[in-house]
């Protein structure tokens, strides 16, 4: 038993993620047609804070199965996550309970020198298109450019979240 330690600050076994996430304009990011991409499929498994994930790549068909649970904090560009890898069996189980479904396809796309990840969401939520990007430290994380083809930085924004998003659709502004 763990006495002493917040677990909402300092959970165990978790690293910190550091992340910065853009609202793009699709009419001027780069063409997209070309790339290769990941399909990624997420369950946002309900009353939780736990996220079940699919990654595919389309050039070959590669899979990584997920769990993640991602933790509230007072910083939004530096999060405690924990993840763990699945087999399909236990991915298969996971998959039966109740969840709310997102389906996005992720590019790796470079911007002034800089490689993003740009998620086109599918479904419901298109046209949506978000770029992200993790960093190793605070510093260069507030340092880095937004992409030429970014709208706004969302990265303070909880409403563009994936669970907020896949249960509450594309935020009205």
């Amino acid at each position: 038993m763990r006495t002493g330690i917040d677990e909402a600050r300092d959970p165990k076994y978790a690293h910190i993620e550091r992340e910065r996430r853009w609202l793009v304009d699709p009419a001027i990011r780069p063409d997209l047609s070309a790339l290769p991409y990941v399909l990624i499929e997420d369950r946002y498994i309900a009353n939780t804070r736990m996220r079940l994930r699919r990654m595919t790549a389309s050039a070959s068909g590669e899979q990584a199965l997920k769990l993640t649970k991602k933790y509230e904090c007072s910083d939004p560009l530096a999060r405690p996550i924990v993840t763990t890898y699945l087999t399909q069996d236990e991915y298969a189980l996971l998959e039966t309970l109740p969840a709310a479904v997102l389906i996005k396809r992720r590019y790796e796309v470079m911007d002034q020198g800089i490689t993003f990840g740009l998620d086109q969401f599918l479904g419901a939520l298109a046209p949506l298109e978000l770029a992200e990007i993790e960093w190793s430290d605070d510093a260069g994380l507030t340092a880095l450019p937004s992409p030429s083809w970014a709208v706004r930085d969302i990265s303070d924004d909880p409403r563009y979240q994936g669970g907020a998003i896949s249960h509450s659709g594309i935020p009205k502004d």
